[in-house]
């Protein structure tokens, strides 16, 4: 009796070899930050890429940051821009996607491309018409002017993910509802809404992401005057290097960055999982 058994081809090993290579420049630079944050500025212009001597550790370089350099300010702007942005895309977005992927209407695949357009045009394009808006609404240098960018810019995408989310959950559990006597939004809000928990977690994590790492839009319009005591993390760790110049404290710099990539790496490790089920329910079906 023959035994199926996994064949090796030629190609298993390059595949492998492939694999380790981009593990290794993925998370070298993350191990190099973390080493990096706790050396004397000294130490690391003469020894970039050495690790730390156990009996130098700067472990002042992440006190200074937080204090010294305002990054408890700036994680606090982040936080909060961050918070409410999220909730805003996940809210409008979760309702214009079911609405989209739920109901027949004349105008409903000219909405759905019409919300698509947005991931079609750079951000570049956008920037002066944008920037001259907020002005006119008197809304620059200003939380929630930014807020209202990020949420424009960001559910497109998040738009377009729930929409092939919703398309995957059964129409029968709606019918269900509506004839147990719930409305159209209890139906949505107690039952479909909670069964697109890996698709929200999707969106969510993506957002995240772009909102947290995010420079240019908050260069744009929160570096106006008075508008120090609202920057964001990226922006306000940009203005310490800018103004110090070439008396840049450097350990403070790597430490900044850190505090900025640990938020990251702890969300996307505790929601990897429905990360994946996420991107593969949503792609289901169309």
């Amino acid at each position: 009796m023959r035994t199926n058994r996994p064949r090796l081809t030629l190609s298993t090993p390059v595949i492998y070899l492939v694999l380790l290579c981009y593990a290794v420049v993925t998370v070298f630079p993350m191990c190099w930050l973390l080493y990096t944050s706790v050396k004397p500025s000294q130490e690391i212009f003469l020894n970039p890429l050495r690790l730390p001597s156990l009996d130098n550790l700067a472990w002042e370089n992440i006190s200074k940051a937080w204090t010294k350099g305002h990054v408890s300010d700036y994680f606090g702007n982040s936080v909060l821009v961050t918070a409410i942005t999220l909730v805003f895309i996940l809210w409008w977005s979760a309702m214009a996607a079911y609405a989209l992927a739920r109901f027949v209407f004349p105008l409903s695949r000219p909405l759905l491309f019409y919300f698509l357009a947005g991931l079609m045009v750079p951000l570049q394009l956008a920037i002066i018409p944008l920037f001259f808006e907020l002005k006119a609404l008197h809304m620059l240098n200003s939380r929630s002017g930014l807020i209202i960018v990020y949420v424009a810019m960001n559910m497109p995408f998040a738009i377009f993910v729930l929409t092939g989310f919703f398309k995957t959950l059964p129409s029968s559990l709606h019918e269900s509802a509506l004839l147990d006597g719930c409305s159209e939004f209890r139906a949505f809000w107690h039952i479909m809404l909670p069964l697109a928990k890996p698709g929200l977690i999707t969106v969510a994590i993506f957002s995240f992401l772009s909102i947290w790492n995010e420079y240019f839009l908050a260069f744009m319009f929160l570096s106006g005057a008075g508008s120090e005591n609202l920057r964001t993390l990226p922006l306000g760790l940009a203005n310490i290097m800018i103004v110090s110049q070439y008396r840049t404290d450097w350990g403070m710099s790597f430490a900044g960055l850190l505090i900025i990539t640990v938020p990251t790496l702890v969300i996307y490790i505790l929601l990897q999982r429905h990360l994946t089920k996420g991107v593969t329910l949503g792609a289901v079906k169309g």
